[in-house]
């Protein structure tokens, strides 16, 4: 049984009485994993509510090739994959953790039954829900629509833990080679859009950046 005072600490249950967090503590279950560890495969049965607590965990799928497509980086405190389990779908991607990490899992059945009639709890999940259709664009806009040197931009300006992070992870993301990428470094360096600090870089010019691809 999960320890109800970290569920109280979690922002979608706030509103949650003792009794309810009690009830909930019922369903619950904490487990940890280390970097690396799959939390679940693409295909596997969906059945419970997860809310990620611990770590950076990555959503992706695989090509014929065998090439892993990454499709998202969650951070903690968020609901992953609550779509399929709404639906009651298999997962329809693999989930692995980048670092350590832990998640909560809910038996989403009793969940649904015993929580979903709150209105304050019905509107943090389909407000997250929505959450998810907005990456799922991000996704399409920055490895369809744009160019890599507009999607190198655009991913910098919005996430600036992108600049610290190693090149074959972020070109991974990027869906380029580590190659593309380094030139694609090379190039903004050379126009003073960003300076290499150590082993990282930081960016100088975020409005040059942006009108890449804007």
């Amino acid at each position: 049984m999960q320890d109800i005072n970290e569920l109280r600490d979690i922002t979608f249950f706030e509103n949650l009485n003792s009794e309810e967090l009690e009830q909930l503590a019922t369903i619950s279950r904490k487990r940890k994993f280390s970097k690396g560890e799959v939390l679940f495969y693409e295909k596997d049965e969906s059945r419970f509510l997860t809310l990620l607590t611990e770590g950076i965990l990555k959503v992706y799928k695989t090509d014929p090739k065998n090439n892993e497509i990454v499709l998202h980086r969650f951070q903690y405190k968020t609901l992953v994959a609550e779509m399929a389990v709404f639906e009651g779908i298999p997962y329809p991607a693999s989930a692995a953790f980048e670092t350590d990490g832990s998640v909560i899992e809910i038996d989403f059945i009793k969940f649904k039954k015993s929580f979903l009639y709150s209105p304050d709890i019905a509107f943090a999940f389909f407000k997250s829900l929505t959450q998810k259709i907005k990456c799922l664009e991000d996704v399409i806009a920055l490895n369809i629509v744009l160019d890599s040197t507009a999607r190198v931009a655009k991913y910098i300006c919005e996430n600036q833990e992108a600049l610290q992070m190693k090149h074959n992870q972020l070109a991974q993301y990027l869906h380029m080679t580590p190659e593309t990428l380094s030139r694609v470094f090379k190039k903004f360096a050379k126009l003073g859009f960003i300076e290499k600090v150590g082993s990282s870089y930081i960016v100088k010019d975020k409005d040059a950046l942006t009108i890449l691809f804007e």
